[in-house]
């Protein structure tokens, strides 16, 4: 069994766009990315008034 593409779902990988399908569907995750629409949630630290030097 081959692996589908993350994106479009329908096609199987191609080695040379691996893990997509095509050129688009590896654009497309790119412009995922730059748009900010996958993100690795965070959370702030609260920081100390002594961790940042100030006293």
């Amino acid at each position: 069994m081959m692996a589908k593409c993350p994106i479009c779902r329908r096609n199987e990988t191609v080695e040379q766009y691996k893990p997509f399908c095509s050129r688009r569907c590896a654009d497309v995750d790119l412009q995922r990315w730059f748009s900010g629409s996958y993100a690795i949630p965070a959370e702030e630290a609260e920081i100390d008034e002594k961790d940042r030097g100030i006293e």
